[in-house]
């Protein structure tokens, strides 16, 4: 027979336990692929602020308990003899801190291959050269000395100089091709960001229009320290329009686009410092402090010494006045010979007249 001690053990054990099944006035909104859970519920306020935090655990406890149920109904399945849930796909979409980045336009060839149905393809590193019957490079430095090689000689047409340089004409040749090919790289990723470009190429201007001049004072103007502020204007001078961009000051700067790992690492990385309650300790600076303060309590606790400094006593001369030089040369009144007056002595054994100490 149990004891009665045992049984009312069991039943403190019981009381303990909560319950399984949750009751709600509204139905709690629950998204197991994020595995959230939303309770639009009202608060009780009474219990909020009597009991703040008992109240905050139990409501999360049975939001928790809700959302546990609904994982317990989603259907399994065994992967090396563990058995997982199968999460569907979550229907909460979390706010972005930036906005979702446009996608990057497509280049003159690629919208030319997308349309012709062209694939790139991997090509092969290496080609076989009937003429010199080895396998060559189709880059690197390898492939150049097979060319030069293979062109040892050249011949001259018909139609051609006969003291032209044929491989010096080559040379200019590919020179020519790989200066057209960048020109046209650009051009395409000047059509790609839509900048406006002239068809004839870039002309350089002779002669500087009203126009130019005015930007170009308006940008020199506003390159000083107060970006401008304090620059006089001149007697007819009209502001230039459509220089902000090369202004200072002026520009709105761009956050760059970040890839959506680094943009949802960063977030995670904010709001775990907020979630984490415990301040930073630097150690160093502690330890610093508090030998600090214990040197200041053992020197406060020190009885202070005199400042005055020990030696002998000297004895001090009468004080005089302020030092007024020697007196000027007096001249007798009979030969009208120049006398030169003698320097008094004053009672401390100091002469009057001589160069002031400093």
């Amino acid at each position: 027979m149990e004891t009665l001690e045992a049984i009312l053990g069991d039943s403190e054990q019981e009381k303990g336990k909560k319950a399984i099944q949750v009751e709600k006035t509204l139905e709690v909104k629950i998204d197991e692929g994020a595995l959230l859970a939303s309770d639009s519920n009202e608060l009780n306020l009474k219990q909020l602020r009597s009991s703040t935090d008992s109240y905050l655990k139990l409501l999360a406890r049975d939001n928790v308990q809700l959302l546990i149920n609904k994982i317990w109904e989603l259907p399994t399945n065994t992967v090396d003899g563990v058995t997982v849930a199968v999460m569907p796909a979550p229907k909460y979409v979390l706010p972005r801190a930036l906005p979702v980045p446009k996608p990057k336009e497509l280049t003159k060839w690629e919208k030319f291959a997308k349309e012709k149905g062209i694939q790139k393809k991997k090509k092969d590193k290496l080609k076989w050269d009937d003429i010199l019957q080895k396998w060559v490079p189709l880059h690197g430095y390898k492939r150049a000395q097979a060319e030069k090689d293979k062109t040892w000689v050249l011949e001259v047409p018909d139609n051609a100089d006969p003291y032209e340089d044929q491989f010096e004409k080559l040379k200019v040749q590919k020179s020519e091709r790989v200066a057209k090919n960048e020109f046209q790289r650009l051009r395409n990723l000047a059509k790609a960001k839509n900048i406006k470009l002239p068809k004839a190429g870039f002309i350089p201007t002779t002669k500087p229009t009203p126009s130019t001049l005015g930007a170009a004072i308006t940008v020199a103007k506003s390159s000083t320290a107060s970006l401008g502020k304090f620059q006089p204007k001149l007697p007819k001078e009209v502001t230039a329009k459509n220089v902000k961009e090369f202004t200072p000051g002026n520009k709105k700067r761009k956050l760059p686009m970040v890839k959506p790992q680094v943009e949802k690492s960063k977030s995670i990385e904010m709001i775990d410092t907020i979630l984490k309650k415990k301040p930073k300790l630097n150690l160093e600076k502690a330890v610093d402090t508090q030998v600090h303060a214990e040197n200041k309590k053992e020197n406060d606790s020190k009885p202070k010494k005199s400042k005055k400094p020990k030696g002998k006593k000297v004895k001090k001369g009468a004080k005089g006045g302020k030092f007024r030089g020697p007196k000027p040369l007096q001249s007798s009144a009979a030969g009208g010979k120049k006398v030169k007056a003698k320097a008094k002595v004053r009672k401390g054994g100091k002469i009057k007249g001589g160069r002031k100490r400093r």
